[in-house]
């Protein structure tokens, strides 16, 4: 039974991990749940009991994959590893990213991906879900809205999740199948893009009004309006970003009835109906940025780093000089807080720690191959709020700082670290490991020197492997250190702590409400929720300064967002700092059409061939392409995903995604 446990763990889903917990009757109530579904007459029974409804909605939610493992084996799609935030330096099945970056995804063989498969299966069970709920009559009128408001969310999560990586998608009728058993999906044409997004935004809507504001604690990872109504804006983003609105690439790609998949006209009021969604998210009251309360220094504790200049010391929002805005960020991820305490979460999940060995040196238990290239490390903004490109040549130097320094009580700077690393905004602190950063490892209790580790990564740095097989090194001198706490080691003999995964965080919604304010060329007015908006550049500074400031930057001024073209690099630039290693670039590069500018660049990264000997030589910027993962391109067909081929075989009526037949 504790081997059952196990497996059905690593399956659940933020979803379904509520219910799981406080839910069933027994294990072997979710065990046998395919018993009740194999027949019509089993299914007529399910919907006859409150209980097995509740059990076949659990049943429904599994088919949703993790989402908090996006670097490592059993990832979910190749986000993680086919953006240019980093690379490993291993081309194999557990890390399939690495494939599409590399042009070595072949529809023969998709490299281990069966979404496609799968979400159609949780569509067909929320189809069913929809119709025979109602039947159900041990359900009490809360809990009638509370189920159909779940699975209408699933239903919609399922298109949503398949139109993010695939495009278009067969709807399938809502009431074809009276069964979830039956292939659905084998006799459906693609829909185009449009129909695709008004339907699932229907379902999300329908959602929105029928789930509650908030959920307890027990049941803190269900689904709420709000969830409901994020994501179909995030959608609604994408529907208004390049790649979908006015594509003439996608002029040839169409329907049997002749109509485009992709819309070939722009449509700028597309961005209205993205930023009154945005809006109607904020004016719920409910969400708003983490923060941590500003630590004062003491005889025994280092303090919150002092503000630069630039920045405001006025309260947050409107400053930051009442945070800390390094632990303000960097507790969203790393397990230092309750998410029943975290108001900017939206939509969450325990995350997987299967992710972690990637980062962690290899004295800590890793292998430190997630390797985030310099072009990402150049991205962060010096603690004044200059571009990296704006510091002086001492600011990137190679040289040592020659002085320690700690704050936010236990965020340690090595005096060994190079200058370039240092007097960087707090974001890279919560995010960068680097050579000579501190890994505290607090929670060790064996006698090796493992706790305040200072990690190297010269080639005879002390985080190179130890074995025989000399593969398990960081290829770029730099990781990720996001998700990883104080106390956190990889070793037998300490611990990890447990962490949560923001699926949809509240930041989200004030940057998309941004991008969409600036994109706007006339006002919009949403008239059943009664909501007007325009290009503000007010609000644009107000919301979008919101999370430079939580994060010890200077804001933005009127100047700044009254120019659409700075405006647009700026929020671009925000989008990839603050989501950082979120599943978020890899999305965002394709709907802006940026990324075969992004991807075709060539990897750099620090010398990591250079000895501890050859420090100057080590910190000199160098194009990497010795390996596969290094020669990374992009061509049109990237795009989407390939449908696997197997699907095609299906469905005669089911077209490939363009430059995959080729």
């Amino acid at each position: 039974m504790k081997q059952h446990i196990k497996k059905i763990s690593k399956i659940v889903l933020p979803f379904f991990a509520g219910a799981a917990l406080f839910s069933f009757t027994s294990c072997e109530s979710f065990l046998d749940i395919d018993e009740y579904i194999n027949d019509q007459v089993t299914i007529d029974s399910v919907f006859v009991s409150k209980t097995r409804v509740l059990q076949y909605i659990n049943g429904a939610a599994s088919f949703l994959p993790d989402e908090s493992k996006i670097f490592s084996s059993g990832s979910y799609s190749p986000s993680g590893l086919a953006a240019d935030e980093a690379i490993v330096p291993w081309a194999d099945w557990n890390h399939r990213g690495s494939y599409l970056m590399i042009d070595e995804v072949s529809v023969n063989d998709v490299k281990g991906y069966d979404n496609w498969e799968n979400l159609f299966k949780g569509i067909r069970k929320a189809n069913v879900l929809i119709q025979r709920i109602p039947e159900c009559k041990e359900l009490s009128d809360l809990e009638l809205r509370d189920y159909m408001g779940r699975a209408y969310f699933l239903r919609a999560y399922f298109y949503y999740s398949l139109m993010r990586l695939y495009g278009p998608v067969p709807i399938l009728p809502d009431e074809a199948f009276a069964s979830d058993t039956q292939t659905g999906d084998a006799s459906y044409e693609r829909s185009s893009y449009d129909d695709c997004v008004e339907y699932v935004c229907k379902n999300f809507e329908k959602a929105a009004e029928l789930l509650p504001n908030q959920r307890e604690k027990a049941f803190m990872y269900l689904p709420t309006k709000g969830a409901a109504l994020a994501f179909q804006a995030r959608l609604r983003l994408y529907w208004a970003s390049p790649l979908f609105n006015g594509n003439t690439y996608y002029a040839n790609w169409k329907r049997s009835d002749g109509t485009n998949f992709i819309s070939q006209v722009e449509d700028k009021s597309r961005w209205g109906k993205v930023a009154a969604l945005y809006k109607r998210i904020i004016d719920m009251g409910k969400y708003q940025l983490n923060t941590v309360e500003k630590i004062q220094s003491t005889a025994r504790t280092a303090g919150t780093l002092p503000l630069p200049a630039t920045v405001s010391s006025e309260p947050f929002p409107n400053g930051a000089g009442d945070i800390d805005p390094y632990r303000s960020y960097k507790s969203i991820f790393d397990g230092s807080i309750e998410p029943e305490h975290n108001k900017e979460l939206i939509y969450f999940c325990p995350r997987s720690d299967a992710d972690d060995w990637t980062f962690y040196p290899n004295p800590l238990g890793g292998i430190n191959g997630y390797s985030v290239t310099v072009d990402m490390i150049e991205s962060y903004r010096m603690a004044d709020g200059r571009q990296y490109s704006e510091a002086t040549d001492e600011e990137k130097s190679w040289k040592a700082v020659g002085e320690g320094k700690t704050f936010s009580e236990n965020y340690v700077l090595a005096p060994e670290r190079a200058h370039r690393d240092d007097n960087r905004e707090p974001r890279y602190y919560a995010s960068i490991g680097f050579n000579y950063c501190v890994w505290p490892s607090t929670s060790y209790t064996g006698t090796e020197a493992k706790k305040n580790f200072v990690a190297t990564y010269y080639k005879d740095g002390n985080s190179q492997p130890t074995g025989t097989v000399k593969v398990d090194y960081n290829r770029l001198g730099y990781t990720c250190r996001k998700y990883v706490n104080q106390e956190d080691i990889m070793n037998w003999q300490g611990s990890r702590k447990a962490k949560t995964y923001p699926i949809m965080r509240y930041a989200e919604v004030l940057l998309g409400y941004v991008e969409a304010m600036n994109e706007m060329t006339e006002s919009y007015t949403d008239e059943e929720n009664n909501i007007t908006v325009s290009r503000d550049v007010e609000q644009m500074v107000y919301y979008f300064n919101q999370i430079r400031y939580r994060a010890g930057l200077p804001g933005i001024t009127i100047a700044d967002a009254s120019d659409y073209n700075k405006m647009k690099e700026i929020i671009k630039q925000e989008w990839k700092i603050e989501f950082a290693f979120e599943d978020h670039r890899y999305y965002d590069l394709r709907r802006w059409k940026d990324a075969p500018e992004a991807m075709n660049k060539p990897v750099t990264g620090l010398d990591v061939s250079a000895k501890m000997a050859e420090r100057e030589r080590f910190y000199t910027i160098r194009v990497w392409n010795t390996e596969k993962t290094m020669k990374r391109v992009f061509k049109n067909k990237m795009y989407f995903y390939p449908i696997p081929k197997v699907i095609l075989q299906r469905n005669a009526r089911l077209c490939q995604n363009p430059g995959w037949n080729d």
